[in-house]
């Protein structure tokens, strides 16, 4: 099994090409779907998952992760503000950003032993696997 995005939506994503996107656009747009997803990178090796989430720009201390029902879930909230006086002139700027990711875990997931980091932008995550599910090899179905 492997690791899937949770969709808050019963059907899940609409099938559309990659290229033409509109109907994706829309559809993100109406369910209120972040449209700057961060890039997300999922390997899986014969002991465990593991997971860099592409999150430039934010501090550590940004990150909220949590399991919940079987869900990853990682949100980052990071607001800046700059405040520039003159006698002249008041000159603010300010930014926020935020997202919000869900990942379905597979069963085979050790939940009390999920591990994270944060370098360089990156957010990585090593997700172990059960021992019973790193000896699991699928098994062969014979065609007639």
């Amino acid at each position: 099994m492997s690791l899937v995005k949770f969709s808050r939506r019963p059907w899940g994503k609409l099938i559309t090409s990659d290229f033409f996107d509109n109907d994706n656009f829309l559809d993100r747009q109406l369910f209120n779907e972040n449209l700057d997803e961060p890039a997300l990178n999922i390997k899986e090796t014969d002991d465990a998952f593991e997971v860099e989430l592409a999150a430039p720009g934010y501090a550590k201390d940004d990150f909220d992760v949590t399991i919940d029902d079987g869900c990853l879930n990682i949100t980052a909230e990071s607001s800046n503000s700059k405040e520039e006086k003159d006698d002249n002139y008041t000159r603010k700027e300010f930014s926020y950003s935020s997202f919000e990711k869900k990942l379905q875990l597979p069963d085979s997931v050790k939940e009390e032993d999920v591990k994270a980091k944060y370098k360089d932008g990156i957010l990585s995550f090593n997700l172990l696997k059960k021992a019973d599910a790193k000896n699991h090899k699928p098994k062969k179905v014979e065609i007639a």
